[in-house]
């Protein structure tokens, strides 16, 4: 495609912004029915984080299967699939009769969500290069930004009026929206000639030909880690806030909100100062900042020093989101232009897969300690500045 006009890029911001809101919109507006859930079903935290791990478990390997459908059928095709399926899926989730159930059907959701989180990727790549990526996907990030800061003021009043089943019908409504958005105005951004046959030895072939560049990885793994992190606090906030610090649902969803607002406003501060300077030192500035945030929630946790100084440190934490993530990623993408899908398959398989693996950590002590909580979001967001030193020399992202 030509490069797109400026009405083409709002209209490919708010619908790839939407795309890339699946993740936040599916695990944030239920957050604040963790402990309702866990009442009405019968059950305890970890299993109720259990589904918040099969989400991110399904998003992972649904991400490994569509990227590469998508460079051989193009983008539409396997979105608009997932989209089916995600709706289906969410439907289903509302009448789940029990929690090892609903973990089972977040799966299947977190499969066909994950058509649209790599697909935006890909399309984005298709579309730019250079800093325009990187700063169109701090673009993405103002709409999709949206999700985690509405999602649990949502999730919050849904609770005020119906149960946790409600959550998932309104999630099913926003498939169906983006399945017309999607359908009526989304084109396709990947040509003919651009395609690759769809062989699975030729598929893996590619897989393992970027995982062995290493500045590949290490761009992947520091956006992971910090993902991470934010998983971290996802999974663990709802208990740590409301059962040991006494918030409300409606207040849990505010301060949620409030930090995702942080990430909304970082992300637009990025754009900005990628007109003065690169991607790789406003990403190094981000993950310092992360480090420096982790460090303070766990002091938070382990001396007892208060609510405020907690909600400070996690805000720290999700805001360097904002930096780290669309620089990151445009790293990490720009050697990969021709094999796009499947490079942002893999950048999401890594990020996700660590999420994944933090999100039932923070629950080891039982919903009477924060210590865990603090404990992983350390040590990821260490591990995302630890993780930049593979990398041999910046991409050139000019």
């Amino acid at each position: 495609m030509d490069s797109p006009s400026r009405s083409m890029r709002v209209r490919l911001a708010l619908i790839l912004g939407g795309m890339t809101a699946f993740g936040p919109l599916s695990i944030d507006m239920y957050l604040p029915a963790f402990p309702v859930m866990a009442t009405q079903l019968g059950t305890g935290q970890s299993q109720v984080q259990l589904t918040l791990t099969a989400f991110m478990i399904g998003l992972a390997a649904g991400q490994a299967v569509a990227g590469p459908l998508s460079d051989s059928f193009g983008r539409r095709r396997p979105l608009l699939v997932g989209l089916v399926l995600y709706t289906a899926s969410s439907l289903l989730c509302a009448i789940a009769p029990s929690v090892y159930a609903l973990a089972g059907l977040r799966l299947a959701q977190g499969l066909s969500a994950a058509a649209g989180i790599v697909i935006a990727r890909a399309a984005v790549r298709d579309l730019f290069s250079g800093v325009a990526m990187a700063r169109f996907f701090s673009m993405l990030m103002l709409v999709g930004g949206l999700g985690p800061i509405l999602a649990p003021v949502i999730g919050g009043q849904v609770l005020r009026w119906t149960s946790w089943s409600g959550i998932f019908v309104v999630l099913a409504g926003f498939g169906v929206l983006l399945l017309v958005a999607a359908g009526l105005a989304l084109p396709e951004t990947l040509p003919v000639d651009r395609r690759r046959p769809a062989r699975l030895g030729r598929t893996l072939r590619t897989y393992l030909d970027i995982a062995a560049d290493r500045t590949f990885l290490a761009y992947a793994a520091a956006a992971g880690f910090v993902l991470g992190a934010m998983f971290a606090y996802i999974a663990g906030s709802s208990f740590v806030l409301q059962e040991i610090h006494g918030l409300t649902p409606q207040q849990y969803s505010l301060v949620f909100g409030a930090n995702a607002l942080g990430i909304v406003a970082v992300a637009q501060l990025n754009g900005l100062l990628l007109r003065r300077f690169p991607p790789r030192g406003l990403l190094m500035v981000g993950l310092v900042t992360s480090a420096l945030g982790g460090l303070a929630v766990l002091a938070a946790v382990t001396l007892a020093l208060g609510l405020p100084w907690l909600l400070a440190g996690l805000f720290v934490v999700v805001a360097s989101v904002g930096v780290v993530t669309p620089n990151s990623t445009a790293l990490a993408l720009a050697d990969h232009g021709e094999r796009a899908g499947t490079a942002s398959a893999l950048l999401g398989v890594l990020q996700f897969a660590i999420g994944g693996l933090a999100a039932p950590l923070v629950g080891l002590g039982g919903t009477g300690t924060a210590v865990p909580m603090g404990v992983v979001i350390a040590v990821l967001s260490l591990g995302g500045l630890a993780s930049i030193a593979l990398a041999r020399v910046p991409s050139p992202v000019r």
